[in-house]
């Protein structure tokens, strides 16, 4: 008797079989994820390195001269629209 053989199909079913192999070994390499407190990080960081303390009490003292300069600009706003409003009236009237 003659035995035909499926050379393309038996090329086929290794190559799917290696795929999954190579799949699972993959997965099994991955590291796995761990949550991370990253607040906590930072606070041992900080308390590791002095001069981490001292830009943090700067970035501290910005926001509050930052928020005075708002203000500043927030009540100089309306008086020079009126000084550009009044330059405007007076090129209208000549």
């Amino acid at each position: 008797m003659a035995v035909t053989r499926l050379i393309r199909k038996t090329r086929k079913n290794r190559a799917r079989s290696n795929n999954r192999v190579q799949n699972i070994n993959n997965f099994i390499k991955q590291p796995v994820v761990k949550k991370v407190d990253v607040e906590e990080i930072k606070k041992e960081f900080e308390a590791r390195t002095p001069a981490s303390k001292k830009a943090a009490s700067k970035k501290e003292e910005a926001p509050k001269a930052e928020a005075a300069a708002t203000e500043e600009k927030a009540e100089k706003k309306p008086a020079a629209k009126k000084a550009t409003k009044k330059a405007e009236e007076k090129k209208d009237e000549e």
